[in-house]
């Protein structure tokens, strides 16, 4: 894991075309500001399990 230090409104750039900007920095929560191509997909942690479980759900069902 790379781990980066960057104060609000600097930027992380991820390959060609993924902008990362600390937005605000407010007690323990920083806000996230990302800039990506529509054609990837950008998800909190939690919503991409979930997104991950309903599609092995979906699998499930469909070799049933």
């Amino acid at each position: 894991m790379l781990v980066l230090s960057r104060h609000r409104d600097e930027s992380i750039i991820i390959g060609d075309d993924v902008v990362i900007t600390i937005v605000d920095i407010r007690g323990d929560k920083v806000r996230l500001g990302i800039q990506a191509p529509a054609e990837v997909p950008v998800h909190r942690q939690e919503v991409y399990d979930a997104i991950q479980k309903e599609r092995g759900n979906n699998s499930n069902q469909a070799s049933a």
